[in-house]
């Protein structure tokens, strides 16, 4: 293998000469080792978006020069963009304050910088990974902003659109299942009549919360740590320079990024993401209500409650020949299990800010990110593939509504507790219909039974 020598504090330090990254990425590689739990694209590209934010106010600040701005700028706009991805190979278990990877796009960012004004890999000159690219800032504070942005870009671009989608897809199908008579059920036994839009239109309102959860949350992301430098002290850091980056980040993201005014409390806790995990968490419990519900009332199709008729995904049983089974409700529900899972890593790394740093960011984030992820794809998939094709077997729920033996609650009233509580005994012991019984104990003449115990009244509360 071609290697390329650069040289740091520590002395000289052998590198693949096609590699972008430097001395400190490299000794981060032999010290920790390549495991696969690496940052999402979503991190590195936002570091990208911090770095030219960065060289954009030192530009301003009168910290850096103008022609060496102009090349950070240049090279940090390649990285948002995803051109040098490959060129960030460490993974997330590193220092807590995620030092390594600060200077892992930092390097990145310097070598690229110092190709761009003709000169080899390896150089440092004129641009250096320290004195330009990290002016003004450290990872103690660099690395909180990156985590903020990140994972305010990922709820705003990614998550809260396909809950959005989610919603829409469920109010259509509650609109079109307005009219559709069934059977509630509580503590799974069989209650009184509903009907199926009134269930769609709870699980739109749930998504509805979902996305004000998300919303509510967000405006505790916009506060960014950048400026605090070492210990919130705002060592080497020019008193404009938090202003001037956070204007330069909120102009190139559209997010209204600011300056936080303690910044020690961005570097040494981290409880806005905390709470954005416990959004991320409660989320995850409204869809897994919401997918566990759909394989239930599909389930079947002869032997189940077979109320809804689920989208063919096109798989199939490996012996069971042409068995279907709910599988994209199932990627939701393990989705969902992983973003509830991830909340108490988050939680507890969350806590690990001891004195003046938290020393546990880079899990904190890496899952937070994940949650995002996994929950974005799997409602994207469950929307498209399930929710906007359900259809209702309109057959079993009329067979259903027919056999429900509370509906006679509606009797109540009419003829007392007691003696509709023999309604459904009778109809229950004999196999009847509680119209039947209620005949038969002649407590109620056919056509004020009728008249009370009408299905589609009662679903709609008349």
């Amino acid at each position: 293998m071609n290697t390329r020598t650069e040289s740091d504090a520590f002395g000289p330090v052998d590198i693949p000469a096609h590699r972008y990254w430097g001395a400190q990425t490299q000794r981060a590689l032999d010290v920790f080792g390549a495991a696969e739990e690496r940052f999402p694209a979503a991190l590195t590209h936002s570091f990208g978006l911090q770095k030219r934010a960065a060289a954009r106010a030192n530009r301003g600040c009168g910290v850096i020069d103008p022609h060496l701005a102009d090349a950070i700028e240049a090279a940090a706009t390649e990285l948002s963009d995803g051109k040098w991805d490959d060129h960030f190979p460490l993974s997330i278990w590193q220092t807590g304050s995620g030092t390594q990877t600060n200077m892992n796009a930092n390097e990145v960012i310097a070598n690229r910088a110092n190709e761009l004004l003709g000169q080899p890999l390896g150089t440092k000159s004129p641009v250096h990974p320290n004195d330009h690219v990290n002016a003004s800032q450290s990872s103690n504070d660099s690395f909180p902003t990156v985590m903020h942005v990140s994972a305010a870009l990922e709820l705003t671009g990614r998550l809260r659109p396909a809950l959005v989608s989610m919603q829409a897809s469920l109010d259509e199908r509650a609109r079109a299942f307005a009219d559709v008579v069934k059977i509630a059920r509580t503590h799974l036994m069989d209650a009184v009549p509903t009907t199926m839009g009134r269930t769609f239109a709870a699980y739109a309102h749930q998504m509805a919360a979902a996305i004000s959860r998300i919303d509510a949350a967000l405006p505790q992301l916009m506060v960014l740590a950048q400026g605090g430098t070492a210990a919130g002290t705002g060592l080497n850091a020019p008193a404009q320079f938090p202003e001037r980056f956070c204007a330069e980040l909120a102009a190139s993201t559209g997010l209204p990024f600011r300056t936080h005014p303690h910044k020690l409390e961005g570097m040494a806790s981290h409880d806005a993401l905390v709470d954005v995990s416990g959004v991320l968490n409660t989320i995850a419990t409204s869809l897994l209500k919401l997918a566990n519900d759909i394989r239930l009332l599909g389930s079947g199709p002869r032997c189940g409650l077979g109320e809804l008729i689920v989208p063919d995904d096109g798989l199939t049983s490996s012996i069971m020949p042409g068995k279907r089974n709910p599988t994209i409700a199932e990627v939701l529900v393990q989705a969902c299990f992983q973003a509830v899972g991830n909340h108490q890593t988050v939680t507890l790394a969350g806590g690990s800010g001891l004195f003046e740093l938290n020393v546990a960011k880079p899990v904190l984030i890496y899952n937070v990110l994940q949650s995002i992820r996994v929950l974005t794809d799997a409602c994207r998939n469950f929307d498209e593939r399930v929710v906007k094709g359900l259809q209702v077997d309109t057959t079993q729920l009329a067979t259903n509504v027919e056999n429900a033996l509370l509906s006679v609650t509606a009797l109540n009233p009419v003829l007392g507790y007691d003696a509709v509580a023999r309604i459904t005994a009778l109809a229950l012991r004999e196999g009847i219909t509680p119209r039947a019984a209620a005949l038969s104990l002649d407590l109620i003449d056919a056509n004020q039974y009728d008249r009370i115990v009408d299905p589609a009244r009662l679903a709609n509360g008349e």
